[in-house]
Formats: structure tokens, C-alpha cells, sequence
């Protein structure tokens, strides 16, 4: 019916997870680069299958309405922020729709159930750029052999220079251009994948919006980083950085980050806050990249999970403890599980760091560690802490991407809470979740989506749900 390479028109319905526009001929699916709703475009075939076929816009005929310029000037090309050119209030209705979509083709749900539990979604009200805390720049060479740092072209892994991220801080700018000046001048080679030769793999760039404070990480192929003192001269000639350290990464992986990192210059750690609490950040720690949104990510978490402060909650997922310090500050005791030790570690160096001393945080699979303590604690009775601690009241679940362990999802309906709060990334792998959920037992009560990475397609959705034999008796 197509050929490779022809030219075709259409009009463009929705977009894709990956930000490609939607557009179908004769109940053929086109998905087609750089095209948005409500565009007219005409287009050049790329790849043809079956049913679908790919294509990327040669001229937009009669753009959106919902069409803007784009304040960055790489957009196209990088593929990180896939819809810059939608206006943010249309960006704002896609993402909705995208986890209302999501929870009725993979979750089953029924529209007009969500549409009376959804609550509006949590946007941006000020700049939407300018707003994430942390940027991994991977580092190699262009063409004419020229270092250079930027970010992957989209779908491929050429790097693309760029000059200034406009979602990212200012100071990173500067600091990558310090950075490769110091390669060049001290002769320090850029990592390549290919012959998995050459030092510098990635800089990493953290910030702390409530503090100010700076951190440079670089990611090296090697046993130990040379010509440190010129590099720590190199950066702190353009900006006020706090903490400067490398972190080794000897393996072919696409995994970022190695094991563990030292410093060579400043602390460890540096510092932010989030509504009243402080966090210590480490080049390893995971921290929600947006502030701003974070606080009020986890405020709508706070309320759902409904505290007066005897409760007994467990936050399967709890990373540096950003969440289970903020349910901390109303609830009876708190336990936080991750899999990551350093995280934990982290984690109960922010509870002292706040003064919050009920919580305790275990390493460990949230499935495997909770039944050890069941075990341990079978013969308790009821009115003591090591009950409570198998018995809670609230669970509190902010996954990877990937979603919840059944292992872990069955842990939970084992321990029955009263509430269940899911804080989720994905919206796909939350359906799946909410659907085990609620055929084991729990009712969603009410759901609300938090766009935390303006101009890109992710969304994040916090939901809290009640097991059904308490939901009947409020």
C-alpha cells in the first residue's frame, strides 16, 4: 500500500510514549516524528510493518493550535524534551489523559469511576524550565575528533553537543566547559563504548535549589583519576561547587554510575529541602529531579495516607527516606526498606539530620525482610511494636519504572493495611499494580497526577486506596 520514502499528508490525533505524533490513512497507524496533536503535516516514509509505519514531518501544512515555539534550539534533535512544542496547558491535558487511558485499557477500570476519583492534575505554575536538580552529561568526541559533552541524539548513542539544557541549572554550562578545558589541557581521554578505551564516561551535576550548593561527580574508566588538583582548579574557577569527587566504572554497561565514589575536593554530600526537611545527597543517592513538584508530590501522598499520628506505616521503597520522613513528621513510626545500602544509609543519616526518631530503615527486598520480622515477631501481642510492626496501618509504595515486585505486591495484601498510597512513575506498570491490588481486596478512592518533567511525556500519579471491608464501614 506504502512504499519507503513516499511523501504523505495526514492529520495528527495523539501522540505516542516516545512523543511521536499519531496519524492514520485508510486504518493504517502512522507514528511520525516531531508532528503534535492537531497538526496537518506532510510527511517522508521511514520504515513500514503490517499495521503501522513510521515517518518524520517535511512540512507542518497547518500547525497546531496547541503548536509553540520551542525556547530550545536542540529540541528537535536531542529528543529529551519530545514535546517542547506543545503548549504546556495542552502538555498538561496529554499526560492526564495518558494515565486515564492507561488505567482503563490496562487496568480495567471504568471511565466515569476515574473521572469521579481523578483529582486535577498538579502542574508547574511558574517557569517550566530551569527545573531539574541533576543532569548526566556523557562525554566523547564529534566527528573532527573535538571533545565534547552533551546528550544522546534520540534513539541512538551519538552525542549531540549542547551548549545550555534549558531544563537543567545555568551553572551546568559552565561547569561541563571547565571540565572538557581540563581534558584538553591535561591530555585526559573521553570514554568510547565501541573499543571501551579512554577515561571520562560521564560528568555528573547535582544542585541543591533550597541551598544552593553544588556537587560534580565524573565517571571514569579507570582505577583513579589523575591530575586532580587541576581539575578542582578548573571548576572552582567558575563556580562555587561544594563537593567534587569520580566514581569508578570499569564495565560494559549502559549502567552510569559505579559502585561507589570518592571525594577530592569539598564533602561528601551536599544539602536540600523539601517543605521543612533536609536531605543529604551523595553522587549516589536517588532525589526527585524537581524539587518544586517533588513537595507537592509528596504533600498529596501525606494527605492520602491520612495520618493523626499513631500510625504505624512501612514505605516499601524508601530510598534516601524523603517520603518516609515526610510521613514521619505525622505518624506513630515509620520503617523504610530499599534494596540499595547506600540509600539506607543515606536514609538514616536524613532521620537524624531532621530529628525524627521514629523510623527505623532495613536493606533488603520489601517481601523478604517483612517476612523475617513476621517470623520473628509471630508470638507478639497486639499491643506491642514488634505487632504493629508486621500489622500497619498505612503502606506507602513509590516503585522504579518498572513497577511493584509480585512478590512485593503480595506482601502487601498480606499485611492488609487499612491504606495503601502508590506513588508511581508509569502509569502503564500502575495500572497492572492497582489491578492486583484491587482484586485482592482494596478500593481506588482517588488519584491525582503530578507532572514532574515539564516538556517530556513521563508523568507521575499518586493513589491511595482502602481496603474494601473499611472503605464500607467510613
Amino acid at each position: 500500500m506504502y512504499v519507503k520514502n513516499q511523501l504523505l499528508e495526514v492529520e495528527i490525533t495523539d501522540i505516542t510514549n516516545d512523543g511521536e505524533g499519531v496519524g492514520k490513512l485508510d486504518g493504517y497507524t502512522f507514528f511520525i516524528k516531531d508532528a503534535l496533536i492537531g497538526d496537518h503535516v506532510q510527511f517522508i516514509v521511514t520504515k513500514l510493518k503490517k499495521t503501522y509505519g513510521y515517518g518524520k514531518v517535511k512540512t507542518v501544512i497547518t500547525p497546531s493550535k496547541y503548536r509553540v515555539k520551542a525556547k530550545c534550539p536542540d529540541a528537535r534533535r536531542c529528543g529529551g524534551c519530545q514535546i517542547q512544542e506543545l503548549s504546556y496547558e495542552r502538555q498538561l491535558e496529554f499526560k492526564r489523559d495518558k494515565v486515564i487511558n492507561n488505567l482503563i485499557r490496562l487496568g480495567g477500570f471504568e471511565r466515569e469511576f476515574l473521572e469521579s476519583a481523578e483529582e486535577p492534575i498538579m502542574g508547574m505554575k511558574d517557569d517550566c524550565f530551569r527545573y531539574r536538580n541533576k543532569a548526566q552529561f556523557p562525554i566523547g568526541y564529534d566527528r573532527q575528533g573535538n571533545l565534547v559533552a552533551g546528550f544522546y541524539a534520540g534513539r541512538t548513542h551519538d552525542i549531540m553537543p549542547i551548549d545550555d539544557c534549558m531544563i537543567g541549572v545555568k551553572e551546568n554550562k559552565d561547569i561541563l566547559q571547565a571540565v572538557l578545558e581540563w581534558m584538553k589541557s591535561c591530555g585526559i581521554s573521553a570514554y568510547d563504548e565501541v573499543c571501551h578505551k579512554g577515561t571520562v564516561r560521564h560528568v555528573l551535576i547535582k544542585k541543591g535549589f533550597a541551598s544552593g550548593e553544588l556537587m560534580v561527580c565524573l565517571v571514569i574508566n579507570a582505577d583513579r583519576l589523575i591530575k586532580e588538583k587541576e581539575l578542582i582548579d578548573s571548576l572552582l574557577s567558575v563556580a562555587d561547587i561544594k563537593s567534587i569527587s569520580y566514581s569508578v566504572n570499569r564495565e560494559k554497561t549502559n549502567v552510569i554510575m559505579g559502585d561507589s565514589y570518592k571525594t577530592i575536593y569539598g564533602s561528601d554530600t551536599i544539602t536540600d529541602s523539601i517543605g521543612n526537611l533536609k536531605f543529604k545527597i551523595s553522587p549516589l543517592s536517588f532525589y526527585q529531579v524537581n524539587p518544586v513538584q517533588t513537595r507537592k508530590l509528596y504533600e498529596k501522598a501525606l494527605e492520602y495516607a491520612d495520618l493523626t499520628g499513631n500510625e504505624t506505616v512501612w514505605d516499601l521503597y524508601c530510598g534516601i527516606g524523603t517520603i518516609s520522613l515526610f510521613l514521619a513528621q505525622k505518624a506513630g513510626h515509620v520503617y523504610g526498606v530499599e534494596i540499595v545500602s547506600q540509600a539506607i544509609e543515606d536514609a538514616r543519616e536524613n532521620a537524624k539530620l531532621n530529628k525524627l526518631d521514629n523510623t527505623d530503615f532495613f536493606v533488603g527486598k520489601a517481601e523478604e525482610v517483612i517476612d523475617k520480622l513476621c517470623e520473628k515477631n509471630k508470638d507478639s501481642r497486639e499491643d506491642t511494636d514488634e505487632y504493629r510492626m508486621t500489622h500497619p496501618d498505612v503502606i506507602v509504595v513509590d516503585p522504579p519504572r518498572k513497577g511493584c515486585d509480585e512478590l512485593c505486591l503480595n506482601t502487601m495484601l498480606k499485611m492488609s493495611p487499612d491504606r495503601i498510597v502508590y506513588v508511581s512513575c508509569d502509569s502503564a506498570t500502575l495500572a497492572r499494580d492497582l489491578r492486583i491490588l484491587c482484586d485482592g481486596g482494596y478500593v481506588m478512592q482517588s488519584f491525582a497526577p503530578c507532572d514532574m518533567f515539564a516538556h517530556t511525556v513521563h508523568c507521575e500519579t499518586v493513589v491511595r486506596l482502602s481496603r474494601k471491608n473499611n472503605e464500607q464501614s467510613e
